[in-house]
């Protein structure tokens, strides 16, 4: 798909009255913003076979302070616990997965969940900073026009997001956490979307302000120390979540509605 079909997508998402005006500005605001959605559409339309799919898309934080804190490993055990969790759900064959780290290096794009590669030392290796709301704002982007590209084709998407980071915002350009709300908030007005977020706190960030003020309702807001084991915990928390929220579309509603702790 080329770039102006990508930023097309954004545009009928707006006509379709699930982005305002005032989010469509803040996306198409990005630089490059169409390159940036294809890097991750992944897998055409053309080959899913199924009515109904489900998307996984994962930030993940690939700043240096994770390695500095030895939390490389657990971040890379919480991702292949969620992907193991998932494939052993009723629904693993609708499932799509996107990964996309906090310094912009796709992982995956849109990719079945059964040949979802792990996370390991070779392909994480946390060293960046923390563009926190411009990536943000690139992953909702690619969000919404993969499920308005299914919307167009007669496929129902239902979506559910993970935001994990160690610290706030140091290093975004572009976007900021009103633009990032905007678009959160569009987005929660339908109930297909989930937007959830962990925050590993070293003691030095409120990650529900920073949250809070990216329009993240705060029943998805998981706050958790930054060591290994909590690490663990909280996508292990989150892996349970997702894998009922997957199960139907009245299981995600009930799921959405109820949070981390429904």
């Amino acid at each position: 798909m080329s770039n102006t079909a990508n930023l097309g997508l954004l545009q009928n998402a707006h006509e379709d009255g699930d982005l305002s005006q005032g989010s469509l500005t803040a996306l198409t605001k990005i630089p490059d913003i169409g390159a940036i959605i294809q890097e991750g559409l992944g897998v055409p339309i053309d080959n899913v076979k199924s009515s109904e799919v489900i998307l996984l898309n994962i930030l993940v934080d690939d700043s240096g302070s994770i390695r500095f804190a030895s939390n490389a490993q657990p971040i890379r055990d919480g991702h292949n616990m969620l992907i193991k969790a998932l494939s052993d759900s009723k629904q693993q064959d609708n499932i799509e997965v996107l990964n996309r780290y906090l310094n912009g290096t796709v992982l995956y794009p849109y990719t079945p969940l059964s040949v979802v590669p792990k996370m390991d030392p070779a392909n994480y290796d946390p060293n960046g900073g923390t563009p926190l709301f411009d990536e943000t704002a690139k992953l909702l982007a690619t969000v919404i026009a993969k499920t308005q590209d299914f919307k167009n084709n007669g496929i129902q998407v239902r979506t559910i997001t993970l935001i994990m980071t160690d610290g706030e915002d140091c290093h975004s350009r572009t976007s900021t956490s009103d633009d990032v709300k905007k678009i959160v908030t569009d987005m929660l007005k339908n109930e297909d979307h989930i937007i959830a977020a962990m925050g590993f706190d070293n003691g030095n960030c409120d990650f529900r302000k920073v949250f809070g003020d990216m329009g993240i309702s705060d029943r998805w807001i998981l706050t958790a120390q930054s060591n290994p084991s909590e690490i663990r915990k909280a996508f292990q928390i989150f892996s349970q979540s997702a894998v009922r929220a997957s199960q139907s579309a009245a299981y995600h509603s009930q799921t959405n509605l109820g949070g981390f702790g429904g």
